[in-house]
């Protein structure tokens, strides 16, 4: 009996398998219809809401009908996370300054995300790129040629990371957005007012913005104001931009 490990070598994604067989029916569905029901699904209800047989049943057949376009749920949510890819605008003219560009591309990808949450449900996965995945990767690539500083190893690397980092920035925002108010009220208040009894200054500086060295007086965080989990995404990417774009040391 073939072992788990036998299995997934013998894995071919739905990529590297053609959208119809050479022979029988022309068929009756496309991948982009899947595609398309899938994402309706995972959008009202998130990830778990999408199976096969959900699918099927959004189209109107039955479940058996869509191995004929499909190996499992891999392969529909491969074919999700590459339609919303193609979401994001690639056509916009790089500006010939990496960290810009990429601030830019950032800002998009963040957008598609808070669109279709249900894409930070799915499982981390190296490489997991489709045809739209791979053009994504081509403009970030594209985006950091002028950073002469770094290897193509590199390259992918700080690409990998800013993803990483734009969906946990993501993951942040849609919390916030789906905590109650008055909790995100009362969580600032307490954090405001413990700060400010004086047994965490450093806490307190950081709060009220104030810089190293400076008084603490006067800069207690103004208890009951929230934070608003974006405000400072821009601010966060091109910190983490300008350590990644750094030319790499000699090695």
């Amino acid at each position: 009996m073939a072992g788990k490990g036998d299995q997934d070598a013998e894995a071919v994604l739905v990529w590297q398998r053609p959208e119809r067989g050479a022979r029988g029916p022309a068929p009756e569905r496309s991948r982009e219809q899947l595609a398309a029901a899938a994402i309706g699904l995972a959008d009202a209800g998130g990830l778990a809401a999408v199976s096969v047989r959900q699918v099927a049943k959004e189209l109107g057949t039955g479940p058996a009908s869509l191995y004929r376009y499909v190996a499992g749920r891999d392969d529909l949510v491969d074919l999700m996370v590459d339609a919303v890819t193609g979401e994001i605008d690639l056509a916009v003219e790089l500006t010939g300054d990496p960290a810009a560009d990429l601030v830019a591309l950032a800002a998009r990808t963040q957008e598609v995300q808070l669109r279709h949450p249900w894409l930070l449900e799915v499982a981390p996965e190296a490489m997991r790129v489709g045809p739209r995945g791979l053009d994504y990767l081509e403009f970030a690539l594209c985006a950091l040629e002028p950073a002469a500083g770094l290897t193509g190893q590199g390259k992918l690397e700080a690409v990998a990371v800013l993803n990483a980092l734009v969906a946990m920035l993501s993951g942040v925002e849609l919390r916030a957005r789906r905590s109650p108010t008055g909790r995100q009220a009362a969580q600032s208040a307490y954090l405001g007012t413990v700060a400010g009894r004086g047994g965490h200054p450093l806490l307190a500086r950081a709060l009220a913005g104030g810089a190293a060295g400076a008084p603490a007086g006067g800069n207690r965080p103004r208890a009951g104001a929230p934070v608003e989990a974006g405000a400072h995404f821009e601010r966060v990417v091109r910190r983490v931009l300008a350590g990644l774009l750094a030319p790499e040391p000699p090695s």
